[in-house]
């Protein structure tokens, strides 16, 4: 009996996740700088233009939640029109059953903002991928980002935010 209650804490919390570290170093958007003020000068002015690459949509700092937590989420728009969320320079914890969501939620400090997400609106993008380094998350066609103002690395198995981010709009 203790040995079979033993395997099971084992199987649900995992404990060996938090002294191993996955490491992704995908190839992030390379994105265009950010553009001049314009002249001061009487010049006639431009009519605006789609740029043709790669344009950053929203962004913002990671907050530490239940693990400390630390990286920039930003949501790039392709050439082709297609979204991904990137997490550039991710680095928090490794934990069992977590997935990165975009939500309608607050991001608030502290605890009050550990379990939040789950109240409103949420879009899983997928697992996390690892839990430190460079990745991308795609974003389904259909999806209106207007409905969601903030991502977090959701673990699932304990309904907690590892950390999240308020999505600022460029």
């Amino acid at each position: 009996m203790l040995a079979a209650g033993g395997a099971l804490g084992l199987y649900w919390f995992q404990p060996w996740k938090l002294v191993v570290d996955e490491r992704v170093d995908e190839a992030l958007t390379t994105l265009p700088p950010a553009s001049p003020a314009p002249p001061t000068a009487m010049a006639t002015p431009a009519a605006p233009t789609e740029p043709a690459g790669p344009v950053l949509v929203a962004e913002g700092e990671l907050i530490s939640h239940e693990h400390p937590t630390a990286g920039t989420a930003r949501i790039v728009r392709k050439p082709d029109g297609a979204h991904l969320l990137e997490l550039v320079d991710l680095n928090t914890s490794n934990g069992p059953d977590l997935w990165i969501w975009l939500t309608d939620q607050p991001v608030i400090e502290g605890q009050d903002g550990w379990h939040v997400f789950d109240d409103g609106a949420y879009l899983e993008l997928g697992r996390l991928k690892g839990n430190q380094g460079n990745q991308q998350y795609e974003i389904p066609a259909d999806v209106d980002l207007a409905e969601y103002s903030s991502m977090s690395i959701w673990c699932k198995r304990f309904s907690v935010s590892f950390g999240a981010a308020e999505l600022d709009s460029r």
